[in-house]
């Protein structure tokens, strides 16, 4: 959809775009949701290192098994809800174009994909974001979706 399709969408629906403050607080209490669920599941590894080169490696050992878990956090909440946790705290939601439903199980299967590789590129995805007049994100484009207000 272009544009000016979605603006109209947007307006008969009488909905509104997140703002981008909104949706970076929901991204932050998002990922200190996620980092302390990790920290809280691996405690014991973590408490039985002797040294910072331990505590290095096993942080590293890790790296597959939480991008796995921001995986699956972000399809499931994103595909039953709409939204993540830290999107409902901010009251704010995603929707797919062109029905302006919950994104389905693909979709939010991209998203959370792409946001990775966007995370992994310095972020990049996200200052897109910024710039867009929709404030779409890399995620967002490729899943073809919108965060709004709910």
């Amino acid at each position: 959809m272009q544009k000016d399709e979605i603006e109209q969408l947007l307006h008969r629906e009488e909905l509104q775009l997140a703002s981008i403050t909104k949706r970076g607080s929901a991204f932050f209490l998002d990922e200190f949701l996620l980092s302390l669920l990790l920290v809280i599941s691996l405690w014991d590894a973590f408490g039985s290192a002797t040294n910072t080169l331990e505590l290095i490696a096993l942080s590293q050992q890790f790296t597959l098994e939480y991008i796995i878990l921001k995986i699956i956090y972000q399809t499931f909440f994103v595909m039953m809800y709409g939204a993540t946790l830290g999107k409902m705290m901010m009251r704010i939601r995603i929707v797919e174009l062109p029905t302006l439903n919950k994104p389905s199980f693909f979709a939010s299967l991209n998203r959370a994909i792409v946001r990775i590789f966007s995370e992994m590129l310095f972020y990049l995805g996200f200052v897109w974001g910024m710039m867009d007049p929709l404030r779409r994100t890399w995620h967002d484009l490729s899943a073809k979706t919108l965060v709004v207000e709910s």
